[in-house]
């Protein structure tokens, strides 16, 4: 793995998951920390902005970061389905103890 996939990841990574500690914290929290959601997320969409800017979306992208970027996104939507399920079957069986 390269560096520029290294980094292409790991921004996309940080945007993804700050977009959706945003959600979670505006939708979910009140006064003083739906404001930080709000900021989470909008800091998440710039970052994840500004990312696709720099690698380059708006032209020509190599085709070899086109398929790491989306094996990443993939392999990210897997875990994090995964692990949504087992925190779901926890808090089932912990309700129902």
């Amino acid at each position: 793995m390269s560096l520029m996939e290294f980094i292409s990841i790991l921004v996309m990574v940080f945007a993804l998951f700050m977009v959706l500690a945003g959600v979670f914290t505006a939708y979910f929290g009140s006064g003083k920390s739906r404001t930080v959601g709000v900021v989470l997320l909008v800091a998440g969409l710039v970052a994840g902005i500004v990312w696709g800017v720099l690698a380059g979306f708006t032209g020509t992208v190599d085709v070899a970061l086109w398929v790491v970027i989306w094996n990443a996104f993939l392999n990210i939507l897997a875990a994090l389905i995964g692990a949504l399920i087992a925190v779901g079957i926890f808090l089932v069986a912990i309700m129902k103890t």
